[in-house]
């Protein structure tokens, strides 16, 4: 393992801690209550996480009934929030899969793809220390309209997490970009809601046709 990256995603940690309160605990905490109260050891977990494409996505458990889901997403997070809670929205759950979508909100807050790489890397460092034969899939962060003037942004980062996960056979690199957009140009205007950045059901399901052959 890498101990340099995997200390700058504890250092994330530790200095949040630091912290009067992170503000996503309140609903990190209610995330942490509901599937405390149903989650079983018993059963094949995967977890689903990260910021509000995963929290919205409903039809999860409907989908990937073979599994016990964990949606675990919450609205507005960054890469350095998930490296925060991941004991308790990753860890907590033994997950034999986890799917990560990060990277978004990051790139709209003005944060350099190398350092959302990075933060990326530590994170899933934590996460294979935790659970040595664990499968994370890193979905690519994706075009929408509202965010489309950073595009060139989105793709770069997009570059960095496809050489990220050619390099480690536990990673598998989920290319939803492509699928999403009409041409280079272009998003396709079906898919997203009126916010220009959350999706439609039709959104979903291009989500569902990549992942369902890595995870059926």
């Amino acid at each position: 393992m890498n101990k340099s990256l995997l200390f700058s995603c504890l250092l994330v940690i530790q200095f949040s801690y630091a912290q009067q309160q992170h503000p996503f605990q309140e609903e990190v905490n209610t995330i942490v209550k509901r599937y405390d109260s149903i989650w079983t050891p018993d059963l094949p977990t995967v977890v689903f996480t990260g910021s509000s494409s995963i929290r919205l996505w409903e039809e999860l458990p409907e989908l990937f009934p073979q599994y016990q889901v964990i949606n675990s997403g919450f609205g507005g997070s960054m890469t350095a929030d998930l490296c925060h809670f991941s004991q308790d929205l990753i860890s907590r759950y033994q997950p034999k899969k986890v799917i990560i979508y990060e990277g978004d909100n990051d790139l709209n807050d003005n944060i350099k793809p190398m350092v959302i790489r990075r933060q990326m890397k530590g994170l899933i460092e934590v996460i294979k220390k935790e659970h040595d034969s664990v499968q994370v899939l890193l979905i690519a962060a994706k075009p929408s309209p509202s965010r489309w003037h950073l595009k060139n942004r989105f793709k770069r980062l997009n570059r960095k997490f496809k050489r990220l996960c050619k390099k480690d056979k536990q990673l598998t690199y989920v290319n939803i970009w492509d699928p999403m957009i009409l041409d280079d140009k272009q998003v396709r205007p079906d898919i997203f809601l009126e916010d220009g950045l959350h999706m439609t059901d039709e959104g979903y399901k291009i989500w569902y046709n990549v992942l369902k052959n890595h995870l059926n």
